[in-house]
């Protein structure tokens, strides 16, 4: 790579171990970065409608060929990549583990047999969800990676992304009541003056995530309401202990919205 001018390396992170994400972007050859449901970035939009600047400097400052290394802790990475594509709005990945990553890139992943430790915070003590990487021990990685057998993965085909689900043309008919019931209280809940302070999550939880769950089928004994401290957890089988656990629900205060920093 001597004669090739140096590439601009990038980090993006993978997800907080609770709820990673890595395994999405190496099946599909992607890199994606939220918040997505403001809609696809333009260079007319304000980056407080994307919560900071990450969303633009992912948007228009990358470009094909840049180095993205998939970033799993403050010195750890998972896989080493090659940006593949321009910018993509891709509604398919509007819920990744219920997060909203739909600003993506296409990019060709090589995997690391396990995880690369730097051995200090070379991405800084708070690493953001994206950001360009100058430290010199990662630049000196990163060249060398490439410039390592195997080569073959810098220019396989990208693996095929999902489909996008298709839009639901009617409310299904269980969930009909529910949601005329919160069409109906939701636009209350606002209004201060007549309603009061706004709702708690537990009453959130009492009458809109336990109803909705019991109108797909799930039996009470299976839905758990501040279980070991989660909000909300649904369980496949009895005795509800953590090996049974099939999903949990993380409620928020109305007004409240959980995003990843």
């Amino acid at each position: 790579m001597d004669n090739q001018p140096q590439r601009t390396i990038w980090q993006i992170s993978g997800g907080p171990t609770a709820r990673s994400y890595t395994d999405i972007f190496l099946k599909y050859g992607v890199g994606l970065i939220g918040p997505g449901d403001a809609g696809e970035w333009r260079s007319d939009k304000d980056d407080n409608e994307f919560e900071g600047g990450f969303v633009r400097r992912f948007a228009s400052e990358v470009s094909i060929g840049d180095v993205f290394l998939l970033r799993t802790g403050i010195s750890k990475i998972a896989a080493v990549g090659l940006v593949a594509s321009d910018y993509l709005y891709l509604n398919q990945f509007d819920d990744v583990n219920g997060w909203d990553l739909q600003q993506g890139r296409r990019i060709r992943w090589c995997p690391l047999p396990g995880e690369y430790d730097f051995d200090k915070l070379v991405f800084g003590a708070n690493p953001t969800r994206f950001a360009r990487t100058w430290d010199e021990k990662v630049i000196d990685y990163a060249e060398r990676f490439l410039n390592s057998s195997p080569t073959q993965w810098q220019t396989s085909n990208l693996p095929e992304l999902p489909l996008e689900e298709p839009v639901l043309e009617a409310i299904p008919t269980q969930l009909q009541g529910i949601v005329a019931e919160v069409n109906d209280l939701a636009p209350l809940y606002w209004e201060r003056e007549r309603f009061g302070d706004h709702p708690s999550e537990d009453e959130l939880v009492t009458h809109f995530i336990v109803p909705f769950l019991r109108s797909f089928g799930w039996p009470p004994e299976w839905i758990a309401v501040k279980w070991r401290n989660v909000d909300v957890a649904v369980f496949k089988e009895l005795p509800r202990v953590s090996k049974n656990c099939h999903f949990v629900i993380e409620a928020k205060r109305l007004g409240r919205v959980w995003r990843e920093h």
